[in-house]
């Protein structure tokens, strides 16, 4: 069974950067689909991020121009350049590689 591995989630201040980085563990395929989404308390999970095989990106409004997804092919892996990170951005976030889940990584943005 395929096990999605998160990393880079944590505290930051209102501006700040993270990167989210995700792999699977202990095996590599080549998915079509990549992406992040996103849960704050009380809400429905949200789309934050797609990346395709061929690297077409699609982004959540409110994330446009401070996010940027990429992905490692070779390593099946998918990354989330967080910037200007704000206090709505508080979440937990989950990586999607087609069709598996990780288990979610915590960001909180506050001061």
């Amino acid at each position: 069974q395929v096990q999605l591995v998160e990393s880079g989630g944590g505290l930051v201040q209102p501006g700040g950067s993270l990167r989210l980085s995700c792999a699977p563990s202990g095996s590599f395929f080549s998915p079509n689909a990549m992406g992040w989404y996103r849960q704050a308390p009380g809400k429905q999970r949200e789309l934050v991020a797609t990346i395709t095989l061929h690297g077409r990106t699609n982004y959540a409004d409110s994330v446009k121009g401070r996010f940027t997804i990429s992905r490692d092919n070779a390593k099946s892996a998918v990354y989330l350049q967080m910037n200007s990170l704000k206090p709505e951005d508080t979440a937990v976030y989950y990586c999607w590689i087609e069709p598996h889940w990780g288990q979610g990584t915590q960001v909180t943005v506050s001061s």
